[in-house]
């Protein structure tokens, strides 16, 4: 399934007045999400990657570039949750795991605004900071794809499109490789880290932690009586 053959089975809103970037979220139904941190977080797993995707949410609409969030889910409850906070809720998921769903989520996309670049971002960023994200979206050229790896080097956390360039996505184990071989160029900037640290380990979560976290993480911690 790609981008081209995907349509939006719902009707969409006309195209928006602007062409700041709309990004594309994929969101697992919770009850399914982060089972890795299963070990860290027990019953309130689905809680933490509520809190992960609530955080995420928050800084790209808060990041200047950024006209518009999408997130694909078919998780109701989440759904509600984060199209409170602004994002649109593509729900019409395809099947077939993450990268139907995003380019689902791309062909939604570029219904609501042809003329917008695109970009699939991780929903599990809970230290994203608007600035870094907007480095990173102002160092995509134009007429061109690309990607942000994540910290350890193996996957990717951001893929963008401009204009014109399908969003092809590739995300998976191994996705910084899969992304290069097909075109992609290789962003590589210094100080964004938190667009790079994605959150599926314990570990992981730590580092989050230690580059601070946004307001929904914060506060299911404190809720918990964690630190």
């Amino acid at each position: 399934m790609t981008q081209d053959t995907v349509r939006p089975s719902r009707p969409v809103a006309p195209a928006a007045p602007t062409a700041g970037w709309s990004l594309v979220l994929p969101l697992k139904p919770l009850a399914l999400a982060k089972s890795r941190l299963a070990p860290y977080a027990g019953p309130h797993r689905a809680d933490l990657a509520l809190s992960f995707a609530l955080d995420t949410v928050t800084a790209a609409l808060a990041t200047p570039q950024v006209a518009r969030v999408l997130v694909v889910t078919r998780d109701a409850a989440a759904g509600a949750r984060l199209a409170a906070l602004g994002a649109v809720v593509v729900a019409d998921e395809p099947g077939g795991g993450l990268n139907p769903a995003l380019a689902h989520g791309a062909s939604a996309a570029l219904a609501l605004a042809p003329d917008a670049p695109v970009a699939a971002l991780s929903a599990d960023l809970p230290a994203l900071r608007p600035a870094e994200l907007a480095r990173v979206l102002g160092a995509v050229p134009p007429r061109a794809r690309a990607f942000l790896p994540d910290s350890p080097g193996l996957g990717t956390t951001l893929l963008a499109s401009t204009p014109g360039r399908p969003l092809a996505p590739a995300f998976g184990d191994g996705s910084r490789a899969r992304h290069a071989a097909g075109g992609a160029l290789e962003l590589r900037l210094a100080d964004v880290e938190s667009v790079r640290r994605d959150v599926d380990t314990g570990p992981d979560l730590g580092e989050a932690l230690a580059l601070g976290v946004g307001p929904y993480t914060s506060a299911l911690f404190a809720r918990l009586g964690r630190s």
